[in-house]
């Protein structure tokens, strides 16, 4: 049995920027031990898998190398240029994620990809984790967080670009997971992403994370929309619109390659 797979670079409009994610749609769900299997293979930071309900709804599910996560944006906008692509006529579908409920996502004219997101603004901290202290080289002073990830944020964009990590202390807040951020110059905010319990050291590029730091910068900036960097290696941009509960995301998307896995 063959599963055809596509490897998709999200959030960027050139290949080997962005953050990759592979994309299989299916008929039936496989077995989930199958599903982790392949997303360890891909080695990617998620596998989205998705099973037709009808021509314009799925259900979703997205794995990283090491578990089944509950909400993942690049994958979700992956998966929806890989529909788009296949079928030109389709212009929205609502993907359906059983921790996050329903995801509308639309392909827009000048070649953008918009999702609809739930709002995930953080919150304040008021006792900053021992391990969170001691897990960044640059002291945590302003520290938000919300049911994904802490937010520390920095005062100047050059510490979100400095700080080094202890993977090793990050890794004991799991299941939440760390990202740094601050206001940009060239940008309206810049931010990381670090989820060693969850998936790996740095993501590249984190649609679900900007839920969170949106609604954050949104408030602290007094402005709805926003552009967005994150600062990996690779890169990523994100225009990201806010209201009172829902996030737009807005990313482009391009093939990198596609293919058939040899499935016993």
């Amino acid at each position: 049995m063959k599963l055809k797979i596509y490897q998709i670079d999200a959030f960027t409009n050139t290949i080997f920027k962005g953050n990759s994610a592979a994309v299989i749609i299916l008929d039936e769900w496989l077995e989930v031990e199958m599903m982790q299997s392949i997303a360890i293979n891909n080695n990617l930071s998620e596998t989205a898998f998705a099973k037709k309900c009808d021509e314009s709804t799925y259900e979703i599910r997205w794995f990283s190398p090491i578990t089944e996560i509950d909400f993942c944006g690049h994958a979700t906008l992956a998966t929806a240029f890989v529909l788009f692509k296949e079928n030109i006529l389709l212009k929205e579908v609502i993907f359906i994620a059983k921790a996050v409920g329903s995801l509308k996502v639309s392909q827009l004219d000048d070649g953008y990809i918009e999702m609809i997101f739930p709002n995930r603004k953080p919150q304040k901290v008021d006792n900053i984790p021992q391990e969170l202290k001691k897990g960044l080289s640059i002291e945590p002073k302003d520290v938000l967080v919300n049911q994904q990830t802490y937010f520390v944020v920095y005062p100047n964009e050059e510490d979100v670009y400095n700080v080094q990590v202890n993977l090793d202390e990050i890794k004991k807040l799991g299941p939440l997971d760390v990202t740094v951020t601050a206001k940009s110059k060239e940008y309206d905010f810049i931010s990381r992403y670090f989820w060693p319990a969850n998936g790996g050291i740095e993501d590249p590029v984190t649609g679900s994370m900007h839920t969170g730091a949106a609604p954050l910068w949104a408030e602290r900036l007094n402005k709805n929309e926003l552009l967005a960097f994150q600062a990996s290696k690779r890169g990523g941009i994100l225009k990201c619109k806010v209201s009172d509960d829902q996030v737009l995301i807005l990313g482009q998307a391009v093939l990198y390659l596609e293919g058939y896995i040899n499935k016993e």
